[in-house]
């Protein structure tokens, strides 16, 4: 039966929340665009008369779908080239979702998206409905179909592992922007003490090419040898440039709610670094140059406005 102008409406009011649950769920706005579009059709298909409450009926489908391709994501990370690592968003964009509390901005960091990828798939969308979009348990498990108290037990194990390896410090925009400006500058400077000292002693690096675009297979570990790596990644050289096609702008942005820098080669992004910030430190460096991950952020920044680059023609 066609959709009514009313159902179309009801699905429509939804649609920004089903795609800040599906992003957190998958860690890929992309694949989240596509899990929404999915529930549209499943909703189109629908006996309607017959869903009591359509944003129940919708948020369950929604994230029965994202569990389901979970459970096909992990083959595929398995067989990913090189490391896997979540798809930035930039602010602004509305698959951020709520972000009116601390638990729902942690929620979209890039460190928890990636912490989250070692959880089941019932954990994973127990922790986001809960923390994210404060459903309580007994919705949780009419949505998942388990018991309030097996729900209850799903939580506390995933919100006990994801706090167990997080150390993270929430920072405001203007102090996002001054870490990364800091962080640029001893990167820039050819100092590698400069850099040390930004970092902490276990600091990580890590990098997602996706066997598209230059990064290393395994994450670095440690201060010294993470400093050392920065330093040749962002030595400019004619051999350099000519690797990625110009000279680049290097911008300071905030990207799934931390300091950020997005790397612009004419208006393409061709990589962004996340910061992870904590009281001792920068604790882990998150590199997304996989250009299949990059081309909402690229839609993105050519549809808004940004102030001048930290550096220009590097």
């Amino acid at each position: 039966m066609p959709l009514s102008p009313h159902e179309v409406e009801l699905f429509e009011q939804s649609r920004a929340r089903l795609a800040a649950i599906a992003y957190r769920l998958l860690g890929s706005a992309s694949d989240a665009e596509d899990a929404v579009q999915d529930t549209f059709l499943r909703w189109q298909a629908a006996d309607r008369e017959r869903v009591e409450t359509p944003e129940a009926w919708l948020t369950k489908v929604l994230t029965n779908l994202c569990r389901n391709q979970l459970t096909s994501a992990r083959a595929r990370h398995e067989s990913y080239v090189g490391t896997w690592l979540p798809e930035p968003v930039l602010a602004g964009d509305r698959m951020l979702g709520p972000v009116d509390t601390a638990e729902q901005r942690e929620s979209v960091s890039m460190a928890v998206l990636t912490l989250m990828e070692r959880l089941s798939a019932n954990e994973r969308a127990v922790y986001v409905l809960r923390e994210a979009f404060a459903y309580s348990h007994s919705e949780i498990a009419e949505i998942l179909d388990i018991t309030e108290s097996n729900c209850q037990q799903v939580y506390r194990r995933a919100k006990q592992h994801v706090a167990t390896h997080r150390a993270r410090t929430e920072v405001d925009g203007t102090t996002a922007r001054k870490i990364v400006e800091e962080f640029l500058a001893a990167a820039t400077s050819g100092d590698t003490q400069r850099l040390v000292k930004l970092l902490t002693d276990d600091a990580m690096n890590a990098g997602d090419g996706g066997g598209k675009a230059p990064a290393r297979a395994t994450p670095i570990i440690g201060a010294l040898a993470v400093a050392r790596f920065l330093r040749g990644l962002f030595k400019p050289t004619d051999a350099a440039r000519d690797r990625v096609g110009g000279s680049l702008a290097l911008y300071t942005e905030v990207v799934n709610g931390g300091p950020a820098v997005v790397v612009m080669i004419g208006d393409r992004v061709l990589a962004v670094m996340s910061l992870e910030v904590t009281s001792e430190g920068i604790a882990a460096i998150r590199t997304q140059a996989n250009p299949d991950k990059l081309v909402r952020a690229t839609r993105q920044w050519s549809a808004s406005e940004h102030g001048e680059p930290f550096l220009d023609g590097w």
